[in-house]
């Protein structure tokens, strides 16, 4: 502010006008009327002013004006701007100084800060503080995102679902998550920062909660994990028997963060998985594959001279029972069959199920085979004993295949096979027995798993045929009946005989899809021959342990329109054996729709007699067996007098089988026979040759060498 040349200005005043225009901020005075008396530069520069714009003695308004005008206070106009601003002025007389914010044109922040000075007016500062407002939003908005990220950080640590504790490197207490707290239920005087560790371990012995079983060992282990300074992980079992998981993690300067989990139900529940994968869910004995893995251990110990059995045990017919009482009864035999098992083998040998009903047991050490062979033994008895559920008996028999390491085998796979192999020759020994594995035995299941696999496509593949044999009224001499033959030319092995595959698709199941289809194919036979001759059809005792037996015969005699009095099912005694009420009632069902019933085989089971009282056979067939010596000892021919007279006098029809001679047709006649069967009139041939010898009305022997064999 220039009133006066400098050169006429006393020293004072070009003191304070040195002084003015050196401080850091706008300064001027404005009088009592409001007129400008001074200023310094800062003040035409935070506002803009151009310098030869402001002079003194300007009035206050003016100044506003032109302050407006150059973009500042953008907020309001110069009017409200100057009453609102001496309103303030005149009200602020009591020598205190009051403080305002402005805007100036270019976005920066004043403070104003005036006071009234009597005799002189009011003195106004001007200070930009536009960085320094700036610095204290950001240390504020730094203070908020802490606060924040401090909030975001106590919400995880206390909402993770393990504990979290914090102790520095002399294990005191810095911090904790609640799931910490909870854990080990800390008091609050234990959770606060500061609390030694040991303070802590007390707590935890006293309310025996996760205590460890030493604590001193448990506060050295961590000190150690303290100074080794790598990341830890370790499971502690707890004197309380819980187990917990710890995550440690030394920081650097000393001091350590661990997480804590109580792992006891998860190990659990592993455990539980464990079991579920190596054990039978039905029976609760380990399954096929942890057998194996034992029976690999067992196996390398044969490389020092140590032995051991293999016992393959299988259930005789047990399909029978899922197919005749349902699957829940079966699960109630099988249950009830590893019980009996783990009695009798006990702690020497280890039991395992294998498949539905086939069970394995390891017998190591072994001390001689004779231990395998009574073991064996043992099993078989123990499995014979009748099981009682109530009013239900249930009888099963047992075979069993035994290798015996290292002559047998010094590998899993060679073991297992032998076994295998060794039941196999025990189920063709007539079942209910043990066999020790033979070499040479390997070719027999070779066979039997070839046999096996082609039955399956057999049908599908036409390789199957039913050819017929005819029954001969030795009355008329003419053909009655003709009994169906299931025939089967393997395409690799050629003709296979049925003593041989029949079993083999018993055993499998197969015989239910091949004894129906033999069916079928022998109504629709008979059905084109005159209605005077009837079809006679095995069935095995498998068939009836199957539900739906009767549909499949109304079945057959529908689809071919065959009269129910034409068919003959001709079965043996062994179905009577099994369980003789339940297939009573079915065969006098299927005797009910018409169908004729012969008892096939007689005179060769032991209670053949009892049977004829338990069932009204239409006709019984007297076994080839009986044949071959009836013309020319006396006993023979005596006990063919009897099975025929017997069948005479209780109203059966007899057939006499396995006629080959004009001599045996002889005396099969002067005994009283009915019908004959056999190679004396013809061997088994196809249904056309069945129908032309029933139109030539003879079946003279002559033509033996002319039939299909």
């Amino acid at each position: 502010m220039v009133q006066t040349p400098s050169s006429e200005r006393p020293l004072d005043a070009l003191l304070l006008d040195a002084a003015l225009q050196t401080i850091p901020f706008g300064f001027c005075v404005w009088s009592a009327e409001f007129e400008l008396v001074m200023w310094n530069q800062h003040y035409l520069d935070i506002y803009g002013f151009p310098k030869k714009a402001i002079r003194r003695g300007m009035s206050l308004y003016e100044v506003v004006a032109l302050s407006s005008a150059l973009g500042n206070h953008p907020d309001t106009d110069p009017k409200s701007f100057y009453d609102a601003y001496t309103a303030e002025l005149l009200g602020n007389r009591s020598g205190l100084r009051a403080i305002n914010l402005e805007m100036t044109a270019g976005h920066r922040t004043l403070e104003t800060a005036h006071i009234y000075a009597p005799g002189l007016g009011w003195v106004v500062t001007h200070d930009d503080v536009t960085e320094e407002i700036a610095r204290s939003d950001m240390m504020s908005e730094r203070k908020r995102e802490l606060e924040r990220q401090y909030a975001l950080l106590d919400a995880a640590i206390n909402n993770i679902s393990q504990g979290l504790s914090m102790f520095d490197r002399e294990f005191r207490l810095v911090t904790c998550n609640t799931e910490f707290v909870r854990m080990y239920a800390l008091p609050e005087a234990l959770a606060e920062p500061g609390t030694p560790f040991e303070k802590i371990l007390e707590h935890r012995d006293v309310t025996g909660r996760h205590a460890p079983l030493d604590r001193q060992s448990y506060i050295a282990e961590r000190k150690r994990i303290m100074k080794g300074g790598t990341s830890q992980r370790e499971v502690v079992k707890m004197a309380d028997g819980t187990y917990i998981a710890f995550r440690h993690q030394p920081l650097k300067g000393g001091g350590l963060v661990t997480t804590h989990e109580d792992i006891t139900e998860q190990l659990a529940a592993e455990a539980r998985m464990r079991h579920m994968a190596t054990h039978d869910a039905l029976t609760d004995l380990p399954n096929r594959t942890l057998f194996r893995e034992d029976l690999d251990v067992a196996v390398k110990g044969l490389e020092s001279g140590k032995a051991l059995a293999l016992l393959t045990v299988n259930l005789d017919h047990f399909k029978a029972i899922n197919d005749s009482d349902g699957h829940a009864m079966g699960d109630r035999v099988l249950k009830k069959i590893a019980a009996r098992l783990i009695e009798i083998v006990g702690a020497r040998a280890m039991v395992a199920r294998m498949a539905s009903d086939e069970f394995a047991v390891l017998l190591t050490p072994l001390s001689s085979p004779q231990a395998a062979a009574d073991l064996g033994r043992a099993i078989v008895k123990a499995i014979a004993e009748p099981i009682v559920f109530g009013r239900k008996t249930i009888k099963l028999s047992a075979s069993i295949g035994i290798a015996v390491a290292p002559g047998d085998g010094r590998t899993t796979d060679a073991l297992l096979n032998n076994a295998d192999l060794a039941l196999l020759k025990a189920k063709s020994e007539g079942r209910g027995t043990c066999h020790f594995f033979e070499s040479g035995m390997d070719a027999t299941l070779q066979r039997r798993r070839t046999l096996e696999t082609g039955l399956r496509d057999a049908i599908a593949n036409c390789e199957l045929s039913v050819l017929f044999q005819p029954l001969v009224s030795l009355k008329t001499g003419k053909i009655a009946a003709a009994e169906a033959l299931l025939r089967w030319t393997h395409p690799k092995l050629g003709m296979i005989p049925p003593v041989e595959f029949i079993p083999i698709a018993e055993e499998s199941g197969l015989i239910h899809q091949l004894g129906g289809w033999v069916l079928h194919q022998a109504a629709l036979a008979a059905g084109k021959w005159p209605k005077h001759v009837g079809v006679a059809v095995n069935l095995s005792p498998v068939q009836f342990r199957q539900a739906g037996l009767l549909e499949t015969v109304q079945g057959a005699l529908a689809r071919a329109d065959l009269a129910a009095e034409r068919l003959e099912l001709e079965i043996t005694e062994s179905l009577l054996l099994e369980d003789s009420q339940a297939n009573i009632d079915l065969l006098h069902a299927i005797r009910g729709l018409g169908v004729k019933i012969a008892m096939d085989d007689f005179g060769t089971g032991y209670s053949s007699l009892s049977y004829l009282r338990a069932f009204p056979f239409d006709k019984i067939k007297i076994d080839r067996s009986f044949m071959s010596d009836i013309a020319t000892k006396d006993d023979s021919r005596a006990i063919l007098r009897a099975m025929i007279g017997l069948g005479t006098s209780l109203g059966m029809v007899t057939v006499a089988e396995g006629v080959e001679t004009e001599e045996q047709l002889a005396v099969v006649k002067a005994e009283g026979a009915t019908l004959v069967q056999g190679y004396y009139y013809s061997p088994p041939v196809t249904a056309s040759d069945i129908a032309a010898m029933v139109e030539a009305e003879t079946v003279p022997p002559a033509t033996l060498d002319k039939r299909a064999g």
